[in-house]
This record gives structure tokens, sequence and C-alpha cells, in this order.
């Protein structure tokens, strides 16, 4: 029968078996490695045996993602004040844990515990969150270090 007859079915040519096993392969490699490659490792990017708590005045709250971010003013023992970068869990995940975007407003006191980072200056990831009286806030993972 020629596909151009009423009725006909056009069959396309079939991909060979090898071919499709390529394609499913490849394809399964690009997801895993941008997945993989999406998302950092805590001990990558920070040292968990050099914890820091800093007490300091919020001059910026970032409602991002992957993760939010608290900067804020610390005063060191020289009079000197560094302005400091605490990333925190992801904006759903404080969400789910009672946050708000507004939690924390600039201008707000409050003490950051937490990790330095390895590389970066003035930066650290937030393991706890306190406000002004003392109350603890959510900030990351539990398992924050694992």
């Amino acid at each position: 029968m020629i596909a151009s007859e009423p009725g006909a079915r056009y069959n396309p040519p079939a991909m060979p078996q090898q071919h499709l096993r390529l394609f499913g392969i490849l394809a399964a490699v690009f997801q895993l490695s941008s997945t993989a490659s999406a998302h950092h490792s805590f001990s990558a990017q920070y040292d968990a045996s050099k914890p820091v708590e800093m007490k300091g005045t919020v001059t910026k709250v970032e409602w991002t993602n992957p993760h939010a971010r608290i900067y804020i003013d610390v005063r060191d023992d020289t009079g000197q004040v560094a302005n400091w970068n605490f990333e925190m869990a992801s904006p759903n995940i404080l969400v789910r844990n009672g946050w708000k975007p507004n939690t924390v407003k600039s201008g707000d006191q409050i003490t950051v515990s937490g990790y330095l980072a390895r590389k970066a200056e003035h930066m650290a990831i937030a393991s706890t969150v306190a406000d002004a009286s003392g109350k603890p806030l959510f900030a990351s993972s539990p398992d924050i270090t694992r």
C-alpha cells in the first residue's frame, strides 16, 4: 500500500534501540548534573568547627530563593562596624516555620548564631536568630552541619 492511498498509514522508520538507550542516558545525565550543581553542601561553603554569634542591627533582608539572607551591622571590640551576610533557609521553609517577610526588618536588633564561611569574609550561615528580647526565631534546618 502507498502512503498517499486513502486509509493508508504512515509508518516512520523505527529508531534503532541503541539510539533510544543513548538518548535516555544522556537525558538522565543532563538532568542529574544540573540538579547536583544547583545546590552546595554545608561543608563545601561553611566550617562547622568555626561557630559564631553576632549581635547587631539589621541593614537588609533578602527574601529570595534559594536562600533568604539577613545582613547586620556588627561593631567589633575596636569600634569598627562590619556588615555581615547570614545565609538562612529558603523562604518556603521559613514560612512553614512561622516566618513572614517582615519577621525581621531593617533597624531591628538581633543576635545570630551560625558558622563562618570558608572563603568569604563577613559571611556565615545562620543556625538561630533571636530578637532583641532574646526570643529565638528559626533560621536553618536543625541538622545544618550534616
